[in-house]
Formats: C-alpha cells, sequence, structure tokens
C-alpha cells in the first residue's frame, strides 16, 4: 500500500477544480499545482551571499523545475528570506517526495555548510509528507495496542487462550482483505473508469480509520456469536453441538446487521470525493466478508475442529485473571408461591 496524500488531480474531471488543476500543470507544469516553501535565516553578519548560492545550487538540483529569488523579510536589515520552488513533478507522485527528502538530507546541508544559514523546506506538499511519515511510524503501534487490549479482554471473559487468538487472527484478516480491496481500485486504479476515480496514492488516515471502524464491527459480530456459544457449551458440555446451535441462533441476527452496514456504506460510492468512495468500498467489502466468510463459515469450522480445546486455559492463568460477568449471569430465585385460602370452619348445610 502506497501512503499518500492524493491531490486535486484525482477529482472526477466535471469538477472546476479538477479543471483548474489541469490548466496550470498543462500551462506551468505539474509541480505548480504543489511548489516548496524554502526558508533561509542567515547568520550574523551574513550579507545575502549565502542564499543567493543557495538559491543557484536548488534552481540545479534534479528535479526542480525553478527557483523563485530570494525575498527578504525587510529590504534594509533582511532577517529571513523565502524561496518558492517548483518541483518538476505533481504533488502526489513518488518523485515529489523523494525531492524534498533530498533537499533536506543532502543538498540544502550540502550549500549551506561554513555559512551559518538556518534553512528549512515546508509548503502544502512537504507538509503532508511529514504527516504521512509521523502516521506511518505509529501506525503499528496503534495496531498493536488494539489487538493486545481485544486480546485481553477475550480471554477474561471467556476463560479461553484459543479463542481470542483466533478472534484476533480472523479480524485481521478482514481488515486485510479490505486494505488489499482499496489498493487494487483506489492505487491500481481496477475499476476506476466506473467509479469516475484514477488511480494514486492512499491518504495516510485511510488505514488507521478502516482498522478501527471494521474491528470494532467485527468484534462485535464475534462477541455476539461467542457468547451464544458458550453458553450452549456450559448448558450441555458438548462443544459440536454448542457451535452449532449457536450459529444457527445468531447467524440471522448478524447477517441482518452486517446487511444493513453494507448498505449503507455502499452508498458512499454515490459521492463524488475521493475519500467518500474510498472508505464505502473499503468497509462495504470488509463488512461484506467479515459476516459471511469469516463469521458464518471459517469462525465455526476451527471451533468446531478445535473441540473442547476451545475453552482450554491454564490454572495458573485462570486464577490470576480477574473475574469479569459481562452477562451477569444470576442464580434463579425460586417462584413465591400463590396463597391458598384458609379452610373454613363452619358447619357445611345439610
Amino acid at each position: 500500500m502506497r501512503l499518500g496524500w492524493s491531490d486535486e488531480g484525482n477529482l472526477p474531471a466535471n469538477t472546476t477544480t479538477r479543471q483548474a488543476y489541469d490548466l496550470l500543470a498543462e500551462g506551468f507544469g505539474p509541480g505548480f499545482n504543489g511548489p516548496l516553501v524554502v526558508t533561509a535565516v542567515p547568520g550574523p553578519g551574513d550579507t545575502g551571499v549565502a542564499v543567493q548560492a543557495l538559491q543557484r545550487t536548488l534552481a540545479r538540483t534534479r528535479g526542480v523545475a525553478a527557483v523563485t529569488p530570494p525575498f527578504p523579510d525587510d529590504a534594509a536589515g533582511p532577517e529571513a528570506y523565502v524561496m518558492n520552488l517548483i518541483p518538476t513533478t505533481a504533488p502526489q507522485d513518488e518523485a515529489t517526495t523523494d525531492l524534498v527528502t533530498a533537499l533536506r538530507d543532502d543538498v540544502i546541508p550540502a550549500a549551506v555548510a561554513g555559512t551559518g544559514l538556518d534553512v528549512d523546506v515546508t509548503g502544502s506538499a512537504a507538509a503532508n509528507i511529514d504527516v504521512t511519515h509521523y502516521l506511518v511510524g505509529r501506525m503499528l503501534f496503534l495496531f498493536g495496542a488494539v489487538l493486545a487490549v481485544a486480546f485481553v479482554l477475550l480471554m477474561i471473559v471467556f476463560r479461553s487462550l484459543l479463542v481470542p487468538i483466533k478472534a484476533v487472527v480472523m479480524n485481521v484478516a478482514s481488515s486485510a482483505a479490505a486494505y488489499g480491496i482499496v489498493v487494487a481500485v483506489f492505487q491500481w486504479g481496477w475499476g476506476g473508469r466506473l467509479l469516475g476515480i484514477e488511480g494514486g496514492p492512499i491518504n495516510p488516515y485511510v488505514p488507521l480509520m478502516l482498522f478501527a471502524i471494521v474491528f470494532g464491527l467485527s468484534m462485535d459480530y464475534e462477541v455476539f456469536m461467542l457468547s451464544r456459544i458458550r453458553e450452549e457449551y456450559s448448558r450441555t458440555g458438548d462443544a459440536a453441538s454448542a457451535v452449532a446451535d449457536g450459529l444457527a441462533s445468531t447467524a440471522r441476527v448478524i447477517t441482518a446487521a452486517a446487511a444493513i452496514m453494507v448498505v449503507v456504506f455502499a452508498s458512499f460510492m454515490f459521492e463524488e470525493l475521493r475519500e467518500l468512495k474510498l472508505f464505502g468500498i473499503g468497509l462495504a467489502v470488509a463488512v461484506l466478508l467479515d459476516a459471511t466468510l469469516v463469521r458464518m463459515v471459517v469462525v465455526p469450522a476451527t471451533m468446531e475442529l478445535l473441540g473442547d480445546r476451545n475453552w482450554w486455559i491454564p490454572g495458573w492463568l485462570d486464577r490470576l485473571l480477574p473475574r469479569l460477568d459481562v452477562e451477569r449471569h444470576t442464580a434463579s430465585r425460586p417462584r413465591p408461591a400463590i396463597d391458598q385460602p384458609e379452610p373454613s370452619h363452619e358447619p357445611v348445610p345439610s
């Protein structure tokens, strides 16, 4: 999955924003839609020679179409300069990301060595690149934290090791399937003409939001089914019949709830914004696969094969974990007896 911020070139062709984007790209080059801003703060006693040398170095850099002359904040006593740098590639292209990285890590440090200049590269394209790197660097931590908390809670509720492991694996599989569909359609462009979109990068917040929503919905279906199966197993002690009875009693409810969510999410595809279509397709496919293939086939099949091992947990771990009864089972109380009328002692008439 290529993460990045898609630009206005992915908007529908009939929108004025897309038309303006295309006109600017045709007249001034694709990089004109996402210029970089280079700021330079000179050191003490600098007369501006170093800034002029920096501007010439930037203009000769590969991937740079043009660099404006340094503009001072005060012509009489400048304390800062700003330059606009136009890349040769569009804001969403990987080459633009490579250019920003090269400017920050190689070109600018070599150009200002020994001059005392303090130079930074910013602008909307550079800011989007920074946000992408920030979110990507923390994505695995978010996924790991959510999965770990879900595993511990399921282990406490169902007093099992295999059940929470299976639930976490199945939920990850549902999210991975949704990511695959999203990449095929919105990054590779499969079926893009039918949806009115073009292939491009996936905005970095999309995997996070998809994972959070899909994980919540799939875990809801998982807990609903497992609670019923666990209840039947506690009552009968037969693992096979518990899976069959639990699936039979929850399948219709899960299918109906999932069908509603699929219709709601699929309706997003009728919107013009690329991000809404992306969310709609990703969520609809994830819920559909989770409620049909994963929840109705894979989960019951694995539990049927595992049998009584589904509910095994080491004794030391069982004693260590707190007791949590989410359904608040209470002991049944005896039904009160109906008051009987007292016998009459009056003589019965003959």
